[in-house]
Parts: C-alpha cells; sequence; structure tokens
C-alpha cells in the first residue's frame, strides 16, 4: 500500500446522510482522493437507498487499484425518539402495529434496554440488528456505549446501560457476542458479522457537574470518589472477555474527556491523545488487540468552550498535523469524523522526524493492518454486495418488530400503583373514559445549541389512547387521567453570552422541573482551564436553573385537582434520572420509560401486558444529594422514597403483585 492509501485507510467520515442511492460529488472525493474506506451513515431515506448506496459504494471500492472494501458503519438506530412516544414509522398519527413491516424494528433506547436486566433480549436485540445492519450494508456498529451512568445528570445517560457496572458488564459481553458472531463459522466471523466498537474507554460518564465533553465546558472527568479503575470493568471484564468464538470486541472509541489527574505522569490531555489512557493502559495493561479510533472531531479547533466544533481537550494550541501525530503516538489507529489525509501526510512525516523512516512506515502499517483485519473478518472481501430485493424484505420484518415491541414493553417500570389502580381494564358492560391534558414546552435551545419554538401537545397520541378507552376532554366525565410528561430538561451546564454576563457563564444541570438554584454547589470546582476562559474556576454555586418543560410538574398537579378522588396515572418519557417529588404525591400510578411507543405503554396500563422493568439507576430524593454525590461512583445518592414507603432505588420496580423481587434483582441488586 502507498502511503497515502495507509493514511486513508486510518481516517473516519463524518457522518453521511443516504438520501439517493448515488454517490454524491463529495463521497467520491473521499474514496477517491483521500482513499478513505471508513463510512459513517446517519440518516437513511429507505432500506433499498440504503443497499443500493451500499452496492455502489462497494463497486467503486472493487475498481480501484487494491480492491479494499468500504467499511460502512452506523451509530444505534434502532430506538424509537426518546423524548417523543409518537416518532413512530411508518404511521403518521402515532399508531403502531407490533407485526406491521417497518423501516427498521424499533426497541427501547439504551437506557431503556437496560431497565429490562435481560440478557436473553439483549441477545435477540443484538443478533436481529446485526442482521438488518448486514442488509443495510453496514459492517461495523459504533456500540455499544457501556459508560457507566454515575452522574445522573450526564447528557448521553439515554444511550448508556445504568449506572451499574456489573450489569453494564453482562450487557456489553452480550451484546458483542450477539453483533459479532456468525453462526457456524470456525472463528466466530463471517457473513453475519458486524464490528462492535464499544465507546468511550476509559468511560465517559464522569464529567464534572453531568457535563458533557463535546463542548469545552465539560472537557473534564473527575473522579472525587477514586473511581477511575471501575468505569472500565464493563470493558476489561466484558467486552474483552466474550464468551463467543471472536474473543473480544473488535474496535474502541476513547471518549473525549480528559481523566482529570490520573495520568501519574502529570499529564492532563483527552483520552485521545493519552498515551497513558491507550498504550499503557488499554493495550498493555489489558492487552485489547483490536483498533482504536478516536471520537469524531479531536483533532479539530474549537472557538469558544460552548461552541459545538473541535474537541482536542489539552492540545488545544498544537497545528493540525501535532494533534494527529499526539493520537499516533498514544496508539490511536483511526481518526473519527476526519476526510483529508494530507494532514495525516504530513504527521506521518514528523513522525519520520522524531523517531526515524523505518519506524514510521512499521507504526503506520501498524494501524492499517488492524483496520484490514476488521474488513476482512466480516467477509466483504470476499463478497461486499447486499441482495437489495432480500434487504427490502429483512429489514423491519414482522418478526423483529414484535420482538422490539415486546422489548418496548418489558422496559417499562412501574414505580408506583397505589390503591392497585393498574391495569385499568374496561369492564364487560362500557368502555371506560380516559381524560389526557395536553402538555406545554416553553421556547428552549437543544444540547446542540438549535433554538426551539414554544410547542403544546399530547404525549400520548389520541388516536392510539382511542384504541383502548373513550377519550373525553372533560375531566369530570372521565374514569381516570392519564398525564404524559417529559423528564425535566434545561440547559447542558452553560449559559450563553448576554448583557450581564458578556462570556457567559456555567449553569447547574437540574433533574428538577420547578426552579433551582445550586446553594449547595462547590464553591471551587475540581477542575478547569481552557485558552478561551479567563478562570479556571468552573462553579456555578448562586446560580438558578429553570426547565423549559417545568408546566410538566404543574399539569400534574392540575390533572390532580381536577380529578379529584378519581385515578391519576402519570408517565414520565426520559433520557436520565428526575426526581419524583414533584409529581409523585398526585400520581395514584406513576410509570417510567426511555424510547417506549404509544401502543406498548397502553398494553400495560389496559393489563394486555404486566409490568416488568426495573431502575437502572437510582432516582434521587432531591438536588441537594445530586450536589453530593461523586460523579464518578454508582448508587451514591439518597434516593427518593414514595408515599407507599417504597425507595426508588437501583434495581427497583413493581408488577401486579408488588415489589418484584425476582432472579434479576437477586443477581443485581444490593451487593
Amino acid at each position: 500500500m502507498s502511503l497515502e492509501e495507509i493514511c486513508g485507510l486510518m481516517l473516519y467520515s463524518s457522518a453521511q446522510k443516504l438520501n439517493s442511492p448515488e454517490l454524491t460529488e463529495e463521497q467520491v472525493a473521499m474514496l477517491d482522493k483521500n482513499h478513505v474506506r471508513h463510512m459513517l451513515v446517519s440518516k437513511i431515506k429507505d432500506t433499498r437507498t440504503a443497499a443500493e448506496w451500499s452496492n455502489r459504494v462497494q463497486a467503486w471500492c472493487e475498481a480501484s487499484a487494491l480492491g479494499i472494501p468500504s467499511n460502512t458503519s452506523s451509530d444505534p438506530r434502532n430506538c424509537i425518539d426518546g423524548s417523543n412516544v409518537n416518532a413512530l414509522a411508518p404511521e403518521l398519527d402515532g399508531e403502531f402495529s407490533p407485526v406491521a413491516a417497518s423501516d427498521i424494528s424499533k426497541w427501547p433506547h439504551e437506557f431503556g434496554m437496560a431497565a429490562t436486566f435481560d440478557m436473553d433480549i439483549m441477545r435477540q436485540h443484538g443478533e436481529m440488528v446485526a442482521v438488518e445492519y448486514r442488509a443495510l450494508g453496514i459492517t461495523t456498529a459504533l456500540s455499544p456505549q457501556i459508560d457507566i451512568a454515575t452522574d445522573p445528570r450526564w447528557f448521553r445517560i439515554f444511550g448508556t446501560y445504568s449506572e451499574d457496572p456489573y450489569l453494564t458488564r453482562d450487557i456489553a459481553r452480550t451484546y458483542c457476542d450477539a453483533f459479532q458472531t456468525t453462526p457456524g463459522s470456525p472463528n466466530g466471523w463471517g457473513m453475519r458479522s458486524v464490528n462492535c466498537m464499544v465507546k468511550h474507554w476509559p468511560g465517559g460518564g464522569a464529567g464534572e457537574a453531568g457535563r458533557d465533553a463535546h463542548f469545552g465546558i465539560g472537557k473534564y472527568a473527575v473522579y472525587p470518589g477514586g473511581n477511575f479503575e471501575l468505569g472500565m470493568l464493563p470493558f476489561i471484564e466484558g467486552a474483552f472477555k466474550l464468551q463467543g468464538k471472536t474473543k473480544m470486541a473488535s474496535a474502541v472509541m476513547p471518549y473525549y474527556t480528559i481523566s482529570y489527574n490520573q495520568n501519574p505522569n502529570g499529564e492532563n490531555v483527552a483520552n485521545g491523545f493519552s498515551k497513558y489512557i491507550i498504550q499503557d493502559l488499554l493495550r498493555d495493561k489489558y492487552h485489547f488487540e483490536g483498533v482504536v479510533c478516536s471520537d469524531w472531531g479531536i483533532v479539530r479547533n474549537y472557538a469558544k468552550v460552548y461552541k459545538h466544533d473541535g474537541k482536542p481537550w489539552g492540545v488545544e494550541t498544537l497545528s493540525g498535523a501535532e494533534k494527529r501525530l499526539l493520537c499516533f503516538e498514544a496508539g490511536v489507529d483511526q481518526l473519527g469524523g476526519v476526510k483529508d489525509n494530507e494532514t495525516s501526510i504530513e504527521a506521518f512525516h514528523l513522525w519520520e522526524e522524531k523517531y526515524g523512516a523505518e519506524s514510521a512506515r512499521a507504526r503506520f502499517e501498524l494501524s492499517a493492518t488492524r483496520l484490514l483485519v476488521n474488513i476482512f473478518n466480516v467477509g466483504v472481501f470476499e463478497n461486499p454486495y447486499v441482495d437489495v430485493a432480500a434487504s427490502v424484505e429483512t429489514v423491519g420484518n414482522p418478526t423483529f418488530m414484535e420482538a422490539g415491541y415486546n422489548a418496548q414493553i418489558k422496559s417499562v417500570v412501574m414505580l408506583k400503583n397505589a390503591g392497585s389502580v393498574l391495569p385499568v381494564a374496561n369492564p364487560a358492560e362500557r368502555r371506560l373514559k380516559v381524560y389526557e391534558p395536553m402538555r406545554h414546552e416553553d421556547e428552549g435551545i437543544t444540547f446542540w445549541q438549535k433554538p426551539t419554538p414554544a410547542y403544546d401537545e399530547y404525549l400520548i397520541s389520541k388516536a392510539v389512547l382511542a384504541q383502548y378507552f373513550d377519550v373525553t376532554d372533560n375531566p369530570d366525565e372521565a374514569d381516570f387521567a392519564l398525564v404524559g410528561i417529559k423528564g425535566p430538561f434545561g440547559h447542558w451546564g452553560y449559559s450563553l453570552p448576554d448583557k450581564e454576563y458578556p462570556d457567559g457563564h456555567y449553569l447547574p444541570i437540574s433533574l428538577q422541573w420547578g426552579p433551582y438554584t445550586a446553594t449547595n454547589a462547590r464553591e471551587v470546582s475540581l477542575a478547569g482551564g481552557d485558552p478561551t476562559e479567563a478562570s479556571a474556576n468552573r462553579s456555578y454555586k448562586g446560580f438558578t436553573e429553570i426547565s423549559t418543560n417545568a408546566s410538566d410538574a404543574t399539569l400534574v398537579r392540575n390533572t390532580r385537582e381536577k380529578m379529584g378522588k378519581k385515578p391519576v396515572i402519570v408517565y414520565v418519557s426520559v433520557e436520565k434520572p428526575f426526581i419524583p417529588a414533584e409529581i409523585e404525591p398526585y400520581a395514584d400510578a406513576l410509570l417510567m420509560g426511555c424510547g417506549v411507543c404509544n401502543n406498548a405503554l397502553l398494553d400495560l396500563i389496559s393489563g394486555a401486558a404486566e409490568p416488568y422493568g426495573l431502575l437502572p439507576c437510582q432516582l434521587p430524593a432531591d438536588m441537594q444529594t445530586v450536589e453530593e454525590q461523586f460523579e464518578d461512583t454508582p448508587c451514591d445518592m439518597k434516593f427518593y422514597v414514595d408515599s407507599e414507603g417504597n425507595g426508588y432505588d437501583f434495581a427497583y420496580g413493581l408488577n401486579w403483585n408488588g415489589v418484584i423481587n425476582d432472579a434479576r434483582v437477586k443477581k443485581y441488586g444490593k451487593k
């Protein structure tokens, strides 16, 4: 291979939207000029488009000088939007048939999958989704995300598998075995295999105050509980110790964060630049043999700590080539979200100057070999093409859809059922009437800093609700109320510049709906410092956060008042933990889900199915315990206790008979 071909192999494209089966000029340039062979796919118009596009990419690659196929990848794509239970395909009105074909099978979000505590469901999910991926031409999963959700404020908790390292470990092992194993293959690899890129080494859940490292405001992971090594447990005991023949996950992605003060040499750079994190720990100590791919954009620059741009944390002042050289010195094989190889060639020459030509060639060939092995393992050198007609029949087929639907049902956690108001079954003589109030959200801003308008919605589609009960807008006529709300969401730990604070300022991340003032926050942050900031103290003490959906809690209270003594059932669609104190006293029944469609929820409420889910996290008693907990320590909060005397601790959940105490609870509950 030429140097240009090797450097191209060590790149990973930015996300590609497949609106057409034709290759764009940009995609052809990546394949031709920059020799890129790793493509990340995001939005897909439909299965046929994806399959035909994949075949065109592979035909182009096959006709190239060396014929190296494309290794196409995807972030998790088999889930319903965790914040919108009406986001269903193909029906536009929110109606869902578990046995209808769809664009792809629909499962709970990862946090919801964890709530099942069920490895059989995880295995089934992995095996079915792997088949769908291969039918779409996808050969690498940028998953599972096995960070431990040790800080309840972190934005990405919906993509994790709980705050428990042991449950996450078992899920990681089951997931990777299911994705990577081709049944009947002597070494496990083959045409049904999908490479797993586990993330984010050495664990990304310990960002100070719950802030996320996509932005400079969240660049530091802190370890006040001394649990740096605990974050690695799902990797070293799970993803790296598979029970199947593939033996270990084929790739790893380090997180953006600086693992603050964990390097014995005193160096504080992001994990993707750290020789200690990658070479000394991941490779030498824990014997990882696969590909290390950086998270997206770490070698790009940025303007402000609150801007979503490059993420070169700790090495902000280095040139582009110097950043890449540092990655390669640390042991990174591949750069995520980078499509040009000129700068990588420049980094190669910097290596030559520093270590000699023979060393440079050997180092880059080592990464190329690892990358090629993963392409060989999934069989696309033998046959890179997919059968388009078979793909259309396979992806989102009724069997896979039904399995995903059943997993959604089993992921719902019933937290409260006072007086056994659930299930609500229609009596023989008539259908019950349900009142669902409309919820409201104020103007806000997304995590990605895009403004959102104020809007009103019924979280649970009235068309779907009418399949189960008669629907009324008059609470006086209703037999019971069903209130669908979302978990609290405000900002992401920072207030953008305004007249009073021209540089902006740090904010608390709140888990309650009502206003929260951080009177008990740290006076001085544990970590800080950025070239674009004047102060290294990132304290937000004294500042107030207001959720954009604060009215959700008011909606529950108002519905209680309107319904009098008639049952009020509350469902919370979550992306991370919340504080129940503002809503629980006003609810007869309280349920929680992460990526659950209307029908699955209503099957539970109506008694067609029984609750099965368990809490994959603690639900805190108040924000004081959130402030006092350690970012790196699981299950260290005072948990909420409801009016029935039940504590919302990890592995808690109810079924029709009361508190669940089955084998799952015995295995993963209180140690």
